[in-house]
C-alpha cells in the first residue's frame, strides 16, 4: 500500500523495511515484538534498514511504551548549551547523561522529551536563541557559548 514518489523514495523504502521485520520476525504483531526485552529489540530495530539510534528508541518509547530516552536535535543543542553534556558528545553519551539523572519511567521520559521538544523550538533555537527569555535561562552558565547546534 506504500508507494515511493519522488523526493519520499527513501522513506517509503524505509518503512517498508520496518514493515518487513516486523512481518518476518514477529509474524506481524506489534504485541510480540514489544514483549521482547527492550535491549535486545533496540539492536534488532538498529538492524532494520533506515533506522537509526533516534529512529529506535521513538519506537520503543512512543509506539512500545518502553524506557528509551529519545534523544534529538532539541535535546542535545538544550543539554550542551547548558552544559550538562560536552559540545562534542554523541547520542549514546547524551543519552546515558539523562538515564543517569532520571529514574526509568516511560511516562517521564515521554513527558520530558516532549518539554524539551517545546523548549527547543521555543527557545532554544539552533541559530537565534532566546535564552533571556527561556524558563531555564538561569541555569545558563555564565558565558555560556551559544553555538549553533
Amino acid at each position: 500500500m506504500i508507494r515511493p514518489a519522488g523526493y519520499f523514495r527513501v522513506k517509503t523504502r524505509r518503512l517498508k523495511s520496518l514493515m518487513r521485520f516486523i512481518a518476518e520476525h514477529y509474524n506481524g504483531s506489534l504485541e510480540t515484538m514489544f514483549a521482547t526485552p527492550v535491549d535486545q529489540l533496540r539492536e534488532e530495530l538498529l538492524g532494520v534498514h533506515g533506522v537509526g539510534p533516534e529512529t529506535a528508541d521513538s519506537i520503543l518509547l512512543y509506539a512500545g511504551e518502553l524506557p528509551a530516552f529519545v534523544v534529538d536535535a532539541y535535546t542535545q543543542r538544550i543539554l550542551t548549551r547548558h552544559g550538562w553534556v560536552p559540545f562534542d558528545s554523541d547520542y549514546h553519551q547524551t543519552q546515558d547523561y539523562l538515564r543517569d539523572h532520571l529514574p526509568e519511567d516511560v511516562a517521564l521520559y515521554n513527558e520530558f522529551h516532549a518539554l524539551l521538544v517545546v523548549l527547543g523550538k521555543d527557545y532554544c533555537r539552533k541559530s537565534r536563541p532566546r535564552c533571556d527569555e527561556c524558563p531555564l535561562g538561569e541555569l545558563l552558565p555564565d558565558g555560556a557559548p551559544l553555538k549553533p547546534i
